[in-house]
């Protein structure tokens, strides 16, 4: 197996991802307009994996106090290689990183592999919201992830906040 690279993605990314998007999303594709603005929003942050130089998957956020996830979408010839555990772990230490507290999502009901990856990660469903997935119909479940910073981990420290200081002899 061929060593992935993990980096943003950026606008000249976006005719693969719609590739992708018709094959992972069906009806609840995003257009070339949706992320050519999500890409050129401040605020928003989007990663890509490549393997052999093409484009197996990418995810994104929107950045606040409570940060967004907005999409995360795997090639289906690349899943099963952690591809979208990688990229999660990317956004939320991001999140963090921008001062999040906490991390939402949608995800379809009827989608039990996302959900799993969710709760793995500490995201807990707080609700769902009915047709949410309006050209499908499908419910979505509204999930949740506190982003305490986690112990010894330099950089991950809310801005404007020291790292505590060992202590002195």
């Amino acid at each position: 197996m061929s060593e992935a690279v993990l980096r943003p993605l950026r606008l000249e990314d976006v005719d693969r991802v719609l590739e992708l998007e018709v094959t992972l999303f069906g009806l609840g594709a995003w257009t070339r307009g949706m992320y050519e603005n999500e890409l050129s929003t401040p605020g928003r942050t989007y990663v890509a994996v490549e393997e052999d130089g093409v484009l197996v998957g990418y995810a994104g956020a929107n950045l606040g106090e409570e940060s967004h996830v907005m999409t995360i979408g795997v090639a289906p010839q690349a899943r099963r290689r952690g591809y979208a555990s990688r990229m999660l772990s990317e956004l939320m230490a991001t999140a963090r990183r921008h001062g999040a507290t906490s991390m939402l999502l949608e995800v379809r009901a009827d989608d039990d592999g996302p959900q799993g990856l969710y709760r793995r990660f500490g995201f807990e469903q707080i609700g769902v919201r009915p047709g949410y997935y309006q050209l499908e119909g499908a419910d979505a479940v509204v999930m949740r992830a506190p982003l305490a910073a986690p112990p010894g981990l330099p950089g991950d420290e809310p801005p404007g906040r020291n790292p505590p200081r060992p202590p002195t002899a």
